[in-house]
């Protein structure tokens, strides 16, 4: 537990130096086939700061942290997996990155990711795929792939991701670690590199419900540089939440879309919180089949605005400087993006182009509503949501990456939250032929602090999983 961390170096009972050298000797010894950091700081300077910080104390005084490398970081390159931005190094902190270091955090380095976000497995990366410590012939999931990897190979306890449909939610279920996705605007989002505004969050990620709800205490809060941050700053106790009595919808439209393991692992569970109180219901979301529609539509679309910047001359991969705009600007950006990144700049720009913009793009956005309707009706009836968080075990390096079809419907569970602005959480659920599962929990808007309540619950009495490493 990170509290135990940070007493235990104040106090002297951990020493420093073996604590980061324990750290470096695990990263050396297996991120080569991991691959969960893209940029890992130099030794000696985490040394002098990890000291540094527990004289200065606070609530995270010379714990190492992960930090995905889409969030930017003064002074440490912030590539988001992109030869576009291979040598960018930010000249300030994302707001999330100066809380952690108020609070005497240590960036270890930068994890791994899906290029710009923009994948499910970790595979899209510029600088290879993320491989499962679970199983290093299948991936960690995306696109938060390279934190969650960290997380489950025991280099770190804590790490950031952000989570855009799925993105912080699909590692966390397939390394069996939590990750939470906050409600929107409960996390500043300034100096995290836009894929979809409108979608997107940063979160915590933690190998236990307590941890992961410790983050997000300190990284949540109102942000004057980020207009979309609301005034709410969560209760700093986690309270264990009693299942006793608690309304649980199960989204059956969802959990009948999943593989059978992962529906039998999922019911499971459902039986025990039954059998614990919680008061169980069968119930649909409604729409469903539109959600993964609509999400693509509407982030590809948010994508190829945000992305226009990148041209070579106002930023990113500039090796082509001679000839007229037209040919520097597609060639700059013919190279420095890789495949999946160019196919969703170019489906959200034919989205957006005249003629097709009421035909698709308007039209999601109804659906968008019609979804975040139903939710709200649903928890009107329902303290929480059940469902599983990926429909599909972790797939194998290669299986997914190369069928846009099948990535994206990988996707299908996790989508719903993100278009209606509320909390997600996973959480490990299980195994099945030593693959993790993972369990979602949804909740209404600003019930996230609820969610890690009862996913500390179910950790302790029903899943009895936590601390989770993998045996690699």
């Amino acid at each position: 537990m990170i509290r135990k961390l940070v007493e235990d170096l104040k106090n002297g009972n951990i020493d420093p130096i073996e604590y980061v050298n324990k750290t470096y000797d695990r990263i050396e010894k297996y991120d080569k086939t991991i691959n969960a950091f893209i940029t890992v700081r130099n030794k000696n300077e985490v040394i002098k700061e990890v000291k540094d910080n527990i004289l200065k104390g606070g609530k995270l005084a010379g714990v190492l942290i992960a930090i995905k490398d889409n969030i930017s970081t003064k002074g440490i390159r912030t590539t988001c997996a992109s030869k576009m931005l291979e040598d960018y190094i930010p000249p300030y902190d994302a707001t999330v990155i100066e809380k952690l270091k108020r609070e005497g955090a240590v960036i270890l380095g930068k994890t791994n990711m899906d290029e710009f976000a923009m994948g499910s497995t970790t595979e899209t990366s510029y600088f290879g795929p993320t491989r499962n410590p679970w199983d290093l012939e299948r991936t960690p999931g995306g696109s938060s792939g390279g934190s969650g990897a960290a997380l489950a190979a025991g280099y770190v306890e804590l790490a950031l991701g952000s989570d855009t449909g799925g993105s912080i939610r699909a590692p966390a279920a397939y390394t069996a670690t939590f990750g939470l996705k906050p409600s929107y605007g409960t996390v500043s989002r300034f100096g995290l590199v836009a894929y979809a505004n409108s979608l997107e969050q940063i979160g915590p990620m933690a190998k236990n419900a307590e941890d992961l709800g410790f983050l997000y205490t300190i990284i949540a809060g109102p942000d004057d540089r980020d207009a979309t941050t609301i005034d709410f700053k969560p209760n700093e106790n986690i309270v264990e939440e009693k299942i006793e009595k608690i309304k649980i919808g199960i989204l059956n439209d969802i959990l009948e879309l999943s593989d059978k393991p992962i529906v039998l692992t999922i019911k499971n569970i459902i039986n025990k919180l039954a059998s614990e109180g919680a008061i169980i219901e069968d119930t649909r979301l409604g729409y469903a089949e539109y959600a993964l529609p609509a999400y693509y539509i509407i982030a590809m679309s948010e994508a190829s605005s945000n992305l226009a910047r990148y041209d070579g001359v106002r930023y990113g991969y500039s090796r082509y400087m001679e000839g007229n705009w037209r040919e520097v600007y597609a060639k700059n950006r013919g190279e420095g993006f890789g495949i999946e990144v160019k196919r969703r700049i170019l489906l959200g720009s034919f989205i957006l182009s005249a003629g097709y913009y009421e035909e698709f793009y308007i039209k999601a956005l109804k659906v968008r509503n019609l979804i975040k309707k139903s939710l709200d009706e649903l928890f009107k009836k329902y303290d929480i949501l059940i469902s599983p968080t990926m429909p599909i075990l972790p797939p194998k390096i290669g299986e997914v990456v190369n069928d846009p079809v099948k990535m994206y419907a990988m996707d299908l569970n996790t989508v719903i939250a993100n278009l209606a602005a509320i909390p997600a959480l996973s959480m490990p659920a299980g195994f099945y032929n030593n693959l993790p599962i993972g369990l979602q929990l949804m909740g209404k808007y600003l019930s996230d602090m609820k969610l890690i309540g009862i996913s500390s619950y179910i950790e302790k009495n029903i899943t009895k999983l936590y601390d989770l490493t993998a045996p690699i």
